[in-house]
């Protein structure tokens, strides 16, 4: 099958090693990080044009590596093919592999701000400062086992002293985004069907199918 993926550029170095294995050709777009901190609607528009660039008439689906993002994908919907997007409610859940292990995660340990390689690489705010968040007091670096080498870590280490947090290594586990290339989607990925919209849910499910006719 022959499968249009767009992504978040945090998951540029997860993605990449994962293509070679899938058993599906797989076309990918990788789009600004930035624009998370754009607000949900202006997020919402900008996925919503690269949507509408896309010729749905080559792909059996249309694959989205995107959570729910702050209702940033909400809206969104295709005209031919079905998108596929992983129910998760932001990008930790797909580093650390499953909903039940983030919400887990974050019952246990709140105000912990979490790292990637593709943090330090896309994400601005590492570069201009996490002071100007101060409810955080710890910090997670999530292991994928695609890092060239500690780098990353160390930097990770360096941040968490520097501001008198704790320290974590977290080890990644890159089976969700596998299944979302692989097309092994169970009850862990929402199937969008032509024509309807994807919609909030404010239950376990994290998003669900609206339709989109009036």
């Amino acid at each position: 099958m022959r499968f249009k993926l767009l992504a978040c550029e945090i998951f540029f170095r997860e993605i990449s090693s994962l293509l070679a294995d899938s058993p599906h050709q797989i076309d990918v777009e990788f789009l600004p990080q930035q624009w998370h901190t754009v607000g949900a609607a202006r997020m919402k528009s900008r996925l919503s044009e690269c949507l509408a660039a896309v010729d749905e008439s080559c792909y059996d689906a249309l694959l989205l590596a995107y959570a729910l993002c702050s209702n940033g994908i909400v809206g969104l919907s295709t005209k031919k093919i079905p998108m596929v997007v992983p129910r998760a409610h932001d990008c930790i859940t797909l580093f650390l592999g499953s909903r039940e292990r983030y919400l887990n995660y974050f019952a246990a340990n709140g105000g912990t701000y979490f790292m990637t390689t593709g943090w330090f690489e896309r994400d601005k705010t590492v570069h201009d400062g996490i002071e100007i968040m101060p409810f955080y007091s710890k910090l997670a670096f999530i292991e994928m086992g695609i890092e060239p080498d500690d780098t990353f870590e160390r930097r990770a280490r360096v941040i968490a002293e520097e501001r008198r947090w704790k320290f974590e290594k977290l080890t990644g586990d890159l089976s969700l985004l596998r299944r979302l290339l692989d097309g092994d989607w169970n009850n862990d990925f929402l199937i969008v069907p032509p024509g309807s919209e994807i919609q909030a849910a404010y239950n376990g499910d994290v998003i669900q199918v609206m339709s989109s006719e009036k």
